[in-house]
């Protein structure tokens, strides 16, 4: 079993999920299906980070240069905060996910918010000026 997880990840996982339904316990690559469970939990985790990120970075465009505002910002955030809505309501113990990892992802979103337009990145503030309800539930910045 390992070199088929070795060759067709996707093969490996149906073939394992027929050895667990049938209860053939010394046939499963245990070490492998440990690894994927504990990886199924971080993926969510990062899947979130990622979406914070991205809402972040369109909320400090949205803010920093009001005069190119664009449907797709508005988009992009909401579908970010839709994203973040759906895999929490999927894994409810996610639910403090986002408020754990926002100082982290906003100082990425603050270097990628620089480099899309081109500010300084001293333009924007040093800590996070959002509050996790303001990135997540419907919420934009004023006007400068």
């Amino acid at each position: 079993m390992p070199n088929t997880y070795d060759r067709d990840l996707t093969l490996w996982a149906k073939d394992t999920a027929q050895l667990l339904r049938e209860r053939r316990w010394d046939a499963i690559d245990w070490e492998h299906l440990i690894d994927e469970v504990e990886d199924l939990g971080k993926s969510e985790r990062s899947a979130i980070a990622s979406q914070m990120e991205r809402i972040m970075v369109h909320l400090l465009k949205w803010q920093y240069q009001p005069q190119r505002r664009s449907d797709s910002w508005l988009d992009s955030i909401n579908d970010g905060r839709s994203q973040i809505r759906r895999k929490i309501e999927d894994s409810p113990s996610l639910r403090s996910h986002p408020e754990q990892v926002l100082e982290k992802e906003y100082v990425r979103a603050r270097r990628e918010a620089a480099r899309q337009t081109g500010l300084e990145i001293s333009v924007f503030p040093e800590l996070c000026p959002f509050i996790i309800e303001q990135v997540i539930e419907d919420w934009l910045p004023d006007d400068q």
